[in-house]
């Protein structure tokens, strides 16, 4: 876009109105000259206009003075939130330097605009993130927690401006991440209401039909709504008021998102969701009347309508860890309804409503919400996760549990995830105790690591210094931190173990004057059946595999293959089969395999179906257990995985030249029963220097063989030039890659 036309005519009027607004929502945070630098600076961005509009068209400048509105209205937050958000893309386009930035509006600015800048770039390229970036994303989020609730903002207000867009794949993409990132992010961090519309959004821009489909129910049942809930409240409002209680009462419908989820998870219609609203009673009180009052309001409702007692939720006692207060009951209205009642006073609900910004100006920005310990187990997990697809599942996980509460013997409170263990606490409290941990006691009684927890129990865990993490632990904990903790114990006992069962091997070996060959001990760990070498090393160290039992093994299958060599063997190529197998050894991982253009080292794995190798055009793909799979870019599984999973594709490429390390190929060939044709394929490979014969398994069938042949390559070069000297065999009829 030209310079002049940067902002359009409705843009440059949004601009003004929106900078007025920015500066009244400010208040009397602003110092002396934030005014006039604003003012100089905007001038210059509208004569430069060299930042570059989004992928839906949006001029930048007045998407981030949009996500600025929302910031300061919706959650509170002020100066430095504000001019971090109107300056941070000036300063990622050279517009302004970050040092100036410091100078003219102090550190807190700067602290702000680094992280935005930070998150800004991996979006670049992609209106999401791409599941190799994901680490670097949360990582910069557990820097400071202003830029998570700035993002949330900046997130909502793309959802708002995205609706007429014609880039519907752009759409889907930010809808999508929006359900699984930052809605529960919102509601971890006490957002409910952005939570609510970042859901809603989603929905509408991915399920059409269906949100528009309980949109419709819902306009078309409200007046009805509207009847029961006055009935509902009008004997409650006048018991209040004659308790002498200053409040005010209002109905909140579900939103569509949460209406949705209740029909799925009841797999019934819209008729028959009935808890389609709830009551809010909002009391006025001082704050040392707070608790008191709640509590009397809470027992004029019940008395007046029968509670459920397993739907009680007390977070007035003890706060959810990002300040929610409030105290949920659900009683039976009239009609035999089921209505949910939350009891709040104006300073709680403004927590509710603005999430953690309004209860920093209650209690400071250092109060105790214990978000400064999710922070710090938001980084010790991204720092440890075994890949960015296992730290992505477990973020989310922890992102939407509630919470128990739970105490040890000297009274000290400890919040955990709802369904946490008594294993989960014990990691809680300290590493070491947790990799010590035998059991405990519950509340006086003996209980066994396993147990869940529930909010109110004491407990005093139980060691023993001959305790140490099991595999199986895994399986029941449920804290991110248990899970990193145990991994990293597990790997280093593994590791230790390994070394040395291979060491006694190696002792063994030399103690019988035998000199072993690496790829026959390989063949031998495959043919006993282990899957990998760390496996078969681990079954020594646990005594399960005697070691000389192994070694007469090896002398056996050894002496074998020297008998095979000698023979020659003339027969119909019919079930003719040769087996090398190499696996358990990885040929490739000292290649360079660049990932997302600048990443090296990262652990991949070759997949299968279509067998990559140097040379090839390839990519990544994240799998469920967070390892990389290499695909061929020809792959027949690829437009599947690219149309179904597009957030898990990674860019890779192969760098440099290659190292000579080689990859296993599959060939497909077919020819004339002859089992010299067959002969003359094996000479032709035996012959080249850097091809290894790995297995070869035929069929025939009426005068044809059809074989599968397997060998081990360096490159693509390589493995054209084999197939061109197999195809001038006198009766290959056709052969084709695997």
């Amino acid at each position: 876009m030209e310079k002049q036309d940067f902002f359009n005519p409705k843009e440059y009027k949004q601009l003004f109105t929106l900078y007025k607004k920015l500066l009244q929502l400010s208040g009397d945070t602003l110092q002396k000259d934030d005014c006039k630098h604003l003012k100089t600076h905007l001038i210059k961005v509208m004569s430069e206009g060299n930042i570059p509009r989004n992928a839906f068209g949006m001029n930048p400048i007045i998407k981030d003075m949009q996500t600025a509105v929302i910031v300061a209205e919706e959650i509170g937050m002020r100066r430095a939130s504000i001019i971090g958000i109107m300056l941070h893309e000036s300063v990622k386009y050279n517009l302004c330097t970050l040092e100036s930035v410091r100078q003219k509006y102090g550190e807190d600015v700067a602290g702000i605009i680094h992280g935005l800048v930070k998150i800004n770039e991996l979006y670049a390229k992609s209106p999401t993130i791409e599941s190799e970036n994901f680490r670097n994303l949360l990582l910069s989020f557990a820097e400071d927690m202003r830029v998570i609730l700035i993002m949330i903002a900046d997130r909502v207000n793309l959802m708002r401006q995205i609706k007429d867009s014609d880039n519907e794949e752009a759409r889907l993409q930010v809808s999508n991440e929006a359900a699984y990132l930052y809605a529960p992010l919102a509601h971890k961090l006490g957002l409910y209401k952005l939570k609510s519309e970042l859901e809603d959004l989603s929905l509408k821009y991915t399920q059409h039909d269906i949100y528009y489909h309980i949109k419709d129910k819902l306009n078309a049942t409200k007046a009805a709504r509207d009847r029961y809930i006055e009935t509902f409240i009008q004997p409650i409002q006048k018991k209040l008021e004659e308790a002498g209680l200053h409040f005010h009462m209002k109905g909140r419908t579900k939103s569509i998102h949460s209406i949705y989820q209740k029909m799925k998870k009841q797999n019934c219609p819209f008729e028959n969701v009935y808890d389609l609203f709830a009551i809010r009673i909002i009391l006025d009180s001082p704050l040392e009347k707070e608790k008191q009052e709640c509590w009397q309001a809470y027992s004029i409702v019940t008395d007046m309508y029968l509670p459920n007692p397993k739907r009680l939720r007390d977070w007035l006692s003890v706060p959810k860890s990002n300040g929610y207060e409030s105290l949920h009951i659900t009683v039976m209205g009239p009609e035999g309804k089921w209505v949910e009642v939350q009891i709040r006073t104006e300073r709680m609900d403004e927590i509710a409503e603005k999430g953690l910004a309004a209860h920093w100006r209650y209690k400071g920005i250092k109060g105790e919400t214990g978000l400064d310990e999710w922070l710090n187990s938001i980084r010790e997990t991204l720092e440890n996760a075994d890949s960015d697809m296992e730290a992505m599942d477990q973020f989310k996980l922890d992102l939407y549990k509630d919470e128990v509460f739970v105490f040890t013997p000297k009274g000290d409170l400890y919040k955990l995830p709802q369904g946490a263990t008594i294993l989960d606490f014990a990691f809680t409290i300290h590493s070491n105790l947790g990799c010590r941990c035998i059991g405990a006691r519950v509340n006086g009684k003996n209980a066994q690591l396993r147990q869940t927890l529930n909010s109110g129990d004491q407990v005093e865990i139980m060691t023993s210094n001959t305790q140490t993490p099991k595999q199986d632990w895994l399986n029941f904990v449920t804290t991110s931190k248990a899970r990193t903790k145990i991994r990293q114990a597990l790997k280093e006992i593994a590791a230790k173990q390994t070394q040395f069962a291979k060491e006694t091997l190696e002792r063994k070996f030399k103690n019988r004057k035998l000199e072993y060959d690496e790829a026959v001990l390989m063949r031998l760990i495959r043919k006993l059946g282990f899957k990998t070498v760390t496996d078969f090393y681990q079954s020594i160290a646990s005594e399960t595999m005697d070691i000389n039992e192994v070694i007469d093994k090896y002398l056996e299958l050894q002496r074998k293959e020297n008998e095979q060599r000698d023979e020659i063997i003339y027969r119909s190529a019919e079930n003719f089969n040769i087996q090398q197998s190499t696996e358990g050894k990885d040929y490739y991982k000292d290649d360079v395999l660049v990932i997302d253009q600048n990443l090296k080292g990262i652990d991949f794995n070759l997949a299968r179906c279509c067998n990559p190798i140097y040379g090839d055009e390839v990519f990544g793909f994240v799998t469920i257990s967070g390892g990389i799979k290499i695909h061929r870019c020809d792959c027949p599984n690829a437009k599947e995985m690219k149309a179904r999973f597009p957030y898990r594709i990674v860019r890779a490429r192969w760098a440099g030249k290659s190292t000579g390390k080689q990859y296993p190929i599959t060939l497909r060939i077919v020819g004339h029963d002859d089992i010299g044709i067959v002969t003359n394929i094996t000479s032709i490979i035996n012959k080249e220097n850097s091809i290894l014969l790995r297995s070869i398994s035929i069929d025939s069938h009426d005068g044809l063989f059809s074989g599968m042949l397997t060998v081990m390559v360096d490159d693509t070069s390589k493995l054209e030039a084999l197939i061109k000297k197999i195809k001038t065999v006198k009766g290959v009829k056709q052969i084709s890659r695997g």
